[in-house]
């Protein structure tokens, strides 16, 4: 099982990445902070200093039809923001 989904790069993301050397990533809901930490460290070759986790609450969202309002949401999902040690960065950039 993969447990890192994708890295989230956002322009809010992007900002604490140079700022603070944070990155954030959609991981597995069942992943734990140690699994985390072990994952991006080895795909990506850093020192985790260390790992924050969020549950993002499920949005609701509704569109209009021909047929009248329809109503869904989109599915919770958990995050993983990613403190590096000083001087360590990654690029995801790099694979494109």
């Amino acid at each position: 099982m993969a447990i890192i989904v994708k890295p989230i790069v956002t322009e809010k993301m992007t900002g604490l990445s140079e700022k603070l050397n944070r990155y954030a990533f959609r991981v597995e809901k069942d992943a734990n902070k140690i699994q985390i930490k072990q994952a991006v460290e080895a795909m990506y070759n850093v020192t985790v200093v260390s790992v924050n986790t969020i549950i993002v609450a499920p949005r609701l969202k509704s569109r209009y039809t021909k047929s009248g309002v329809i109503n869904g949401k989109v599915s919770a999902y958990k995050k993983a923001i990613v403190t590096l040690k000083e001087g360590e960065q990654i690029d995801f950039y790099s694979n494109i």
